[in-house]
């Protein structure tokens, strides 16, 4: 112990030793994901469709073109899109959690999602922004939405020239709430029911539309930067989440490692929205479980979430297809139908210690 007085080696250990479960974790759930349906699939044929596409892509396929097609454009994206989705939201809320000092923050509090929700809502209702964007008009105007309500955030938030935690958090509600009835407006003003459905089923969240393309790769590439971000600046996180007179007296700025913050968690939650839907909770459970696992420090903490998130996601959506199939659940059905029960143990413990 005297070599080591603040316990860094065992904590290293531990980090390494959860990173390597996680990781076996992940393979067999991205595993069951690409083998369990409809159509049963094998380790074998999974291996040989990925080899063959990823480095002999011009050698003739000895299996099934249907099994092809549905490993490689249907089940593969999705769990790829899964892992993705998981890891962004479970360091999303990570992050949040220390920047506002609040264990019940998560990405969605700040009321990015129902910026994205309405500005999904108007290209699907009214086609706003098709001529634009193009094909990619749903995921244009939805990381536009999340983009212009954190804007707003940060704005009420800044009253008297000053932005602490408690009007973030106060200034995201508010902004969720409007935004929310703006979304609930537009839904019942269209008078489109098929398009009503469609919004209804991206508000609830869901991975069916992946596919090899724009949208996945962009949610790829900034999922990996903005992570990359937050692990870089991981002891200023650590200082937020002691408090504000610990930041300034260190000569680092709250204010300003908030707003960078905030530009960041808009950025990777609005394009994840914007692909898969308002997909709640994980932001709020993994966090917790993170910290349980690999300690208050966020350089450790960052990679188990991210870990934890993407394994999660990865098998609530293996359970959103396939246990009521052929119908599909939403996935934000299911995370809210774990996350309520957990949320309600963590102020349950909230009130013990208070």
């Amino acid at each position: 112990m005297q070599d080591d007085p603040l316990g860094l080696k065992s904590l290293r250990t531990r980090v390494l030793v959860w990173a390597t479960v996680l990781l076996i974790a992940l393979a067999v759930a991205a595993f069951l994901g690409i083998t369990v349906g409809a159509v049963p699939l094998t380790l074998g044929e999974t291996l040989n469709v990925i080899a063959h596409h990823t480095l002999t892509p011009h050698s003739p396929i000895t299996w099934s073109p249907s099994v092809d097609a549905i490993i490689w454009q249907v089940r593969l994206p999705r769990v790829l899109l899964a892992v993705v989705v998981g890891a962004s939201l479970a360091v999303s809320g990570m992050v949040l959690q220390a920047m506002v000092r609040n264990v019940l923050a998560e990405p969605y509090l700040l009321g990015i999602n129902s910026g994205a929700s309405a500005g999904a809502a108007l290209a699907i209702l009214f086609g706003a922004g098709v001529g634009a964007f193009g094909a990619h008009a749903l995921q244009a105007t939805a990381f536009l939405g999340a983009l212009a309500s954190s804007i707003a955030v940060y704005l009420l938030a800044r009253t008297g020239g000053r932005i602490t935690s408690l009007r973030l958090l106060l200034a995201g509600v508010a902004v969720g709430y409007a935004l929310n009835a703006v979304t609930s407006f537009l839904i019942f003003a269209s008078g489109d029911a098929e398009g009503t459905r469609s919004v209804m089923f991206w508000l609830l969240g869901s991975l069916s539309l992946a596919a090899w393309g724009t949208p996945l790769t962009a949610t790829v590439i900034i999922t990996a930067l903005t992570g990359i971000i937050f692990w870089a600046m991981s002891k200023h996180l650590d200082v937020l989440s002691v408090g504000d007179e610990s930041a300034v007296s260190l000569g680092i700025s709250p204010e300003k490692i908030r707003l960078i913050l905030l530009v960041i968690i808009s950025l990777n939650v609005g394009v994840v929205v914007a692909t898969a839907g308002s997909i709640g909770f994980v932001g709020l459970i993994i966090p917790h479980l993170a910290r349980r696992c690999a300690g208050a420090l966020h350089r450790a903490s960052l990679p188990i979430a991210a870990l934890m998130g993407a394994t999660l996601l990865t098998l609530a959506d293996l359970v959103a297809r396939t246990v009521l199939a052929p119908q599909e659940i939403p996935i934000g059905i299911l995370t809210a139908l774990v996350g309520t029960p957990f949320l309600l143990v963590l102020i349950k413990k909230m009130r013990s210690y208070s």
